[in-house]
C-alpha cells in the first residue's frame, strides 16, 4: 500500500472522527467520544487554531491514519515541544509502515517548528503500542505519573 501522509485539510474532519471513534473503540472506552465534526472543524481549522492532526491517505483516496497533536512547552529546554494526543491506523492498514510514517512527519514537524521532544501518553495494557514505540527508539519515562483534572472536581475549582 502506498500512503501519504499531509497536514489535515477541511473535508477531513469526518475521516479524523471516524478514526477517533475507532481508537475509542479500541481503548474500551466506545461510549467516551464527545467530538463531533463541526468541533473538529472549529478546533483544526478555525482562525487560530491549537490543535493539528496529520492524516495518512492511502493510494485509492481514502483515510486509513491519524495523529492529533499539539504544541507544548518545556520550562527547562526553553522550547516548545509536540503533545501527540491520539495516533491512530486503520486496522485493516496495519503491518503497513503507516505509524511510522506519521511519526516522520511528526519529527519533521517538530524540527520545522524548532520543539525540543515530543510526548505522549499510552494505556498500560497496550503492549503492541509499546513495542511499536520502542521500535522507533521512544522510553518509557518512570519518573512522571500522568494526572488529570475534570468533571466536577474541575467544576469545583472554578466556583
Amino acid at each position: 500500500m502506498t500512503v501519504t501522509i499531509r497536514p489535515a485539510r477541511p473535508g477531513d474532519e469526518g475521516d479524523i472522527l471516524r478514526l477517533i471513534r475507532e481508537l475509542a473503540d479500541y481503548e474500551r472506552e466506545p461510549d467516551a467520544v464527545e467530538a463531533t465534526t463541526e468541533g473538529l472543524r472549529t478546533h483544526l481549522f478555525g482562525p487560530e487554531p491549537r490543535v493539528f492532526a496529520h492524516v495518512a491517505e492511502a493510494d485509492g483516496g481514502g483515510v486509513v491514519g491519524i495523529a492529533v497533536w499539539f504544541l507544548s512547552f518545556s520550562t527547562w529546554t526553553g522550547r516548545h515541544g509536540i503533545y501527540l494526543e491520539d495516533l491512530f491506523v486503520d486496522p485493516a492498514a496495519r503491518g503497513d509502515g503507516v505509524a511510522t510514517a506519521l511519526f516522520r512527519a511528526l519529527a519533521a514537524e517538530a524540527a520545522a517548528r524548532g520543539c525540543a521532544r515530543m510526548d505522549w501518553a499510552v494505556l498500560d495494557w497496550n503492549e503492541p503500542a509499546k513495542g511499536f514505540y520502542r521500535r522507533l527508539g521512544a522510553r518509557h519515562n518512570d519518573t512522571w505519573e500522568p494526572w488529570r483534572l475534570d468533571g466536577q472536581a474541575l467544576a469545583a475549582l472554578q466556583e
